[in-house]
């Protein structure tokens, strides 16, 4: 068999066949502007240009992002502060906002009330008084608060009339505005999904990426220990692990600390507050522990076949550790599978947070959650007079579904092969 150039000899450079010619731009030149712009654009750009087709998730993002801004300035939008009481508006129902009065535009305003007892049921009933309008007042001065606990404030962006009442969500048995803590519960209930599938990423991603890519005995015990795990319902075990921590969590250590740090200073009260703290801290671990399994099985089956590709041998033989062949080179292969996990668990951990408040196993007063606020409803009598109560139950479903689509796009947008 005849070769076209003898072989060189042992010890002999190879030889490099590589073009001296210049680069030719025809075939970029004569690209379109449209062409140039895809061919010049990096990955997060076209994944943001596959992203924005997908409507149903923009919106979804754009009103995920409304509420996950609206929880840093939830004292400034509740018209109410969280433990203010109206006691001559016990069960008041919600009250509708009207423009228009006797045919003329008098602008945002709602109608006074005058509340009469039933004798025979016993149930309060609430008249509006169309002579009376009270409108509403943006922009103002109201019910003083603490913003994040920190700053005195009394500014909100909407208050009732000066000796007026504006419950758009109805009141409680306490006469509580249920839309300002509603407003107050979106801060516990959107960020305990945040930090839960946080620290759940953090155990699947590490744990089931170092058994997938190692293998062997490590690889062995994980899957023993997942399938311990995964195979406890979750209810259940949600209800055990939350049932494990005490009504009223002990700051007797915490106690301590303050007395150092604080000396004279009043710290008792301080050191009372860090209780339910530290019980929306136990409720967040619980979610993240039991939630990681699925994810480390996803990423160590993928690991198990992408770490067979040739970049991976390449990475290997220019001496790239393990952690970075795995953070660098795999990860980012099923991006798109993690982005529908994160977008999926996140709604389960605020669902978990809500079944367990909701039962009273979970997150306590003085915290304030959507599942919390349910409680109010678990009566079927309640329920039947003063159905209102259900309300703190639409955001939930809004923002589940709203992670649902988000979920949708994303993957969608970060998948190589659409």
């Amino acid at each position: 068999m005849k070769q076209d150039s003898p072989l060189p000899a042992p010890g002999a450079p190879l030889q490099h066949y590589i073009s001296g010619a210049p680069f030719d731009l025809q075939s970029v030149e004569a690209m379109t502007p449209e062409q140039s712009k895809v061919f010049q654009a990096s990955q997060l750009r076209l994944m943001w240009w596959k992203f924005r087709k997908h409507r149903l998730a923009l919106i979804s993002g754009i009103f995920l992002a409304v509420l996950y801004s609206g929880i840093l300035i939830c004292e400034f939008l509740a018209p109410y502060n969280l433990h203010s009481r109206n006691m001559d508006y016990i069960y008041a129902p919600p009250q509708h906002v009207h423009l228009f009065h006797n045919g003329e535009f008098v602008g945002p305003f709602v109608y006074g009330r005058q509340m009469t007892l039933d004798m025979d049921t016993l149930k309060r009933n609430y008249i509006e008084k169309h002579d009376d309008v009270q409108r509403l007042r943006f922009f103002c001065k109201g019910d003083t608060y603490r913003f994040w606990g920190l700053i005195e404030g009394d500014r909100h962006f909407v208050c009732p009339a000066e000796n007026g009442q504006l419950f758009l969500a109805g009141t409680d048995r306490l006469g509580r505005d249920v839309l300002s803590r509603m407003i107050y519960g979106a801060r516990i209930s959107l960020t305990i999904g945040l930090v839960g599938i946080s620290f759940s990423f953090l155990l699947g991603i590490v744990i089931g990426g170092l058994a997938g890519y190692h293998g062997g005995i490590f690889d062995l015990i994980v899957q023993r220990i997942i399938e311990v795990l995964q195979s406890i319902p979750s209810i259940p075990l949600w209800l055990a692990l939350a049932a494990i921590m005490p009504i009223t969590w002990s700051p007797i250590l915490i106690y301590f600390g303050i007395t150092v740090i604080l000396g004279l200073l009043d710290w008792t009260g301080l050191a009372r507050a860090v209780s339910p703290i530290l019980i929306y801290f136990g409720i967040t671990v619980i979610l993240g522990l039991l939630d990681w399994t699925g994810l480390a099985r996803a990423v160590r089956s993928k690991l198990l076949a992408l770490r067979e590709e040739d970049y991976v041998l390449a990475a290997q033989l220019m001496g790239a550790g393990s952690s970075r062949i795995i953070r660098r080179h795999l990860i980012p292969g099923f991006m798109s599978h993690l982005i529908a996990t994160a977008t999926l668990s996140i709604p389960g951990m605020i669902l978990g947070e809500t079944a367990l408040s909701f039962l009273g196993l979970g997150l306590r007063a003085p915290i304030t959650s959507w599942g919390i606020l349910l409680t109010e409803a678990r009566s079927v009598s309640v329920i039947a007079f003063y159905p209102w109560l259900l309300l703190p139950m639409l955001p939930v479903i809004l923002v589940i579904m709203a992670f649902n689509f988000l979920g949708d796009g994303l993957r969608d947008a970060a998948d190589p092969y659409k």
